[in-house]
């Protein structure tokens, strides 16, 4: 897809969350995208009346985008709910982009909710049985990443405590971050002393278990220079889907970030070097390992080494995850939309306590199922276009 779009030719006018943390008794996941697609159009200064895409979606509604139309009595020209678990937002990035282009729609919204920290355990669809890995009574998703983790150690001697250094600076991200669930400190120690819940990994180990939702908002580059906000440029994307189930992943330590990344910066015509802040999906501390390795920070099998000792905290060599990530600010079941919001932030120079000096890139990077599908998404300011 990445070869058939053009590199800045669509921007991120609009981001915003809805209400994130313990959700009110009563609102719906549709209620929380629409919540984040008001704010975001208030954010860019647009309305409804100028919606005529819509893109969504999420665990909990089927057809996420069309029950996002009625609510809002949208009538868009264009609607897509392409669901990839967690990556699907970035997926829709590159969607909105491509339908843009074509003139299929002037102004699109992404917008995604979930009541996952209320709902419990209600209202989640039971999972398919898998004769490879059901009779073994995985703790799934945990142990589907606790492979891949042990895996890790095994083949390139990736210790604990590395693991948990990516969950210490996601903390501290999280402590400049207003909005975070959880700012008390953490030390590796902590999370090492914490509650297993799949060998290697314990609780702090695990992303966090929010309510939430927010959305997007995507015009042509042209339109984009009009608007209220500075536009965050598009300027490459990428996909790749390697399995469904983590028993037929081909390589527990290598993920189809590898392809998405490389699609992304060939469109982008930009490399990991030339990346000024990085957000990566951290359901687990060993995601954010793989996808480091897999998209160019570092060669495989360093990454452990690459984290250690807060090199990716606010202090570190790289900025990863400036948020908080889903391991400190919030984790809605799917969080791949909130790592696009950050990113776009960050360009635009509103992260306070937490802003990166000189941001003109960042990558977002989406993750879907057990490591299953991946999509990445490079962004710049006016001066990269």
């Amino acid at each position: 897809m990445s070869a058939r779009l053009t590199r800045g030719a669509a921007a991120i006018v609009g981001a915003a969350e809805s209400d994130i943390g313990a959700v009110a008794e009563g609102l719906s996941v549709i209620d929380l995208m629409a919540q984040g697609v008001e704010r975001a159009l208030e954010d860019c200064g647009l309305t409804l009346a100028d919606v005529d895409g819509v893109f969504a979606a999420s665990g909990q509604s089927r057809m996420a985008s069309t029950a996002l139309c009625e609510y809002l009595g949208l009538r868009p020209r264009v609607q897509d709910s392409t669901m990839m678990g967690g990556s699907s937002f970035m997926t829709h990035v590159a969607h909105a982009q491509a339908a843009i282009e074509a003139g299929l729609c002037e102004v699109a919204v992404i917008a995604y909710g979930s009541t996952q920290r209320s709902a419990g355990r209600r209202n989640v669809a039971a999972r398919e049985y898998n004769p490879y890995e059901t009779p073994f009574r995985p703790v799934m998703p945990a142990s589907a990443y606790a492979l891949a983790a042990s895996r890790h150690m095994f083949q390139y001697g990736t210790t604990r405590e590395q693991l948990a250094w990516v969950a210490v600076a996601a903390r501290e991200w999280a402590r400049l971050n207003p909005k975070a669930w959880e700012k008390d400190p953490l030390s590796v120690q902590d999370v090492l002393s914490s509650r297993l819940v799949s060998h290697p990994l314990t609780v702090r180990d695990c992303c966090l278990v929010t309510d939430g939702g927010g959305a997007l908002v995507m015009t042509s580059a042209a339109r984009a220079r009009s608007l209220r906000r500075p536009p965050v440029f598009v300027l490459g994307v990428g996909e790749c889907i390697s399995h469904q189930s983590i028993s037929n992943m081909p390589d527990l330590t290598v993920t189809g970030a590898r392809e998405s990344g490389r699609l992304a910066y060939a469109m982008a015509g930009l490399g990991a070097s030339d990346i000024d802040v990085v957000q990566l999906y951290d359901a687990f501390t060993i995601t954010t390992l793989l996808f480091l390795e897999d998209l160019g920070f570092c060669a495989k099998g360093e990454g452990g080494s690459f984290v250690a000792n807060g090199a990716i905290g606010p202090a570190g060599r790289l900025p990863v995850n400036t948020s908080g990530g889903g391991l400190s600010y919030c984790h809605p079941g799917m969080f791949g939309l909130f790592v696009l919001i950050e990113a776009v932030r960050q360009l635009r120079g509103e992260c306070g306590a937490r802003q990166v000096p000189d941001c003109e890139t960042a990558i977002a990077h989406g993750n879907g199922g057990v490591l299953s599908t991946q999509s990445t998404v490079i962004l710049g300011t006016a001066a990269t276009v």
